[in-house]
């Protein structure tokens, strides 16, 4: 029996539940092998992801509305878990930091799994408005969740670093975290990448927007907080690159950052209307 583009990234949700309770079983009773399997099933739930979004590709295609699947608040989590799941995969690939996946993990399974069940959050694929039937929708999407991802893996990174200990010769379940001194570097890496990728995003809306619709920017509540996203984290580089910021203060401003990103995705699209809204 052949499976749907749905039921493949149902079936990837508890993947990653899985990961999340090697990694956390990992951290919670000092048995490597979890963490390594952790990783492994994370990998394999990449792979579902992938084989989801590009198998629901083809279904848009083949019920003739042939447009990328990200145009609905369920396809932008599934998307967005992907983002998460590739960028997180990398780091442990680079740093050989497994700890870290027992607070990643969980973001990751918790964006597919509010797609897969929340209430309000419908698979079903729609034709996209002429205003979306653009080129320009894929590098928009696109640029914007990965640098979502960033932000949401250094959101991961600043609030890790609240739980290890300052004293190194203290013995405590959060002593196995990477050093501050990682914790803090991670942090700014992945801000540095996901502000790229955001203003990229932003500008390749602003075009996208004056092909659909005539103007650049119009102040629609998604572009407003954009913008305000886009500010917080540009503030954050100032700090650390013009003032010298390390540490908990800066780790608060990436995560004041992170409230941000969670408002323009969550709070613009239930909470005021506007033309990017995904209701």
């Amino acid at each position: 029996m052949s499976m749907d583009s749905s039921h493949i990234l149902s079936i990837t949700t508890f993947i990653y539940a899985l990961a999340s309770v090697f990694y956390i079983g990992s951290f919670s009773f000092k048995k490597q092998v979890l963490a390594k399997a952790g990783f492994w099933v994370i990998v394999l739930g990449f792979l579902g992801n992938t084989t989801g979004i590009l198998l629901r590709w083809v279904e848009s295609y083949q019920m003739g509305y042939g447009h990328a699947p990200f145009s609905n608040m369920y396809e932008s989590l599934v998307f967005f878990s992907w983002t998460v799941a590739v960028l997180y995969i990398f780091v442990e690939l680079k740093y050989k930091e497994r700890s870290i996946g027992v607070f990643v993990s969980p973001l990751i399974f918790l964006a597919i799994a509010y797609a897969s069940f929340a209430s309000g959050v419908g698979d079903k694929i729609s034709p996209l408005i002429p205003a979306l039937k653009s080129n320009w929708l894929i590098a928009h999407v696109i640029s914007c969740f990965l640098g979502y991802a960033g932000f949401a893996l250094a959101f991961g990174f600043s609030f890790i670093y609240f739980f290890k200990p300052r004293d190194s010769n203290t013995s405590s379940v959060f002593s196995r975290l990477p050093s501050l001194e990682m914790l803090d570097e991670l942090t700014y890496q992945m801000i540095v990448f996901g502000f790229l990728f955001l203003t990229i995003g932003i500008i390749t809306g602003a075009v996208w927007a004056n092909s659909a619709w005539g103007k650049y920017w119009s102040w629609d509540p998604k572009e407003t907080w954009s913008l305000i996203t886009w500010f917080v984290y540009a503030i954050f580089l100032h700090l650390r690159l013009m003032r010298g910021w390390h540490g908990a203060k800066l780790a608060m401003v990436s995560i004041l950052g992170f409230a941000a990103v969670l408002f323009t995705y969550f709070g613009v699209n239930y909470l005021l209307s506007g033309l990017h809204s995904y209701g």
